[in-house]
């Protein structure tokens, strides 16, 4: 059982930086797999970002490749999101998720709002 809190999230201008940390507690945080996910307005939540529990893999939707990288800090229990470049399109609320094979666990979601 894990429970994950983001924060991080706030108004940014286009082409800003934002980085959106998620604070994990309960069992082990080393031992999951973790992701970020985003939602914007009238659309399905969409995966971002994910890093295997070993942190020796990494992925990206396209959209984001090369603009946010994901990162975690196990001596912390923090899993980050560091967003550059951004777009009015990031706009969304931002949810990090753990499991160990699915995504079992989430957060509450933090709003990161991108203007143009």
């Amino acid at each position: 059982q894990v429970q994950l809190v983001e924060t991080g999230g706030g108004l940014v201008q286009a082409g800003g930086s934002l980085t959106l940390s998620c604070a994990a507690s309960g069992r082990s945080f080393s031992v999951y797999n973790m992701g970020w996910f985003r939602q914007a307005p009238g659309m399905e939540r969409q995966f971002v970002a994910s890093i295997s529990w070993s942190a020796g893999s990494t992925q990206y939707v396209d959209s984001v490749k090369g603009r946010f990288t994901i990162s975690k800090d196990n001596a912390k229990n923090t899993l980050y999101l560091q967003m550059n470049s951004l777009k009015p399109e990031d706009t969304a609320v931002y949810y990090c998720a753990a499991g160990m094979v699915n995504y079992d666990y989430w957060g509450q979601g933090t709003q990161v709002t991108v203007s143009s």
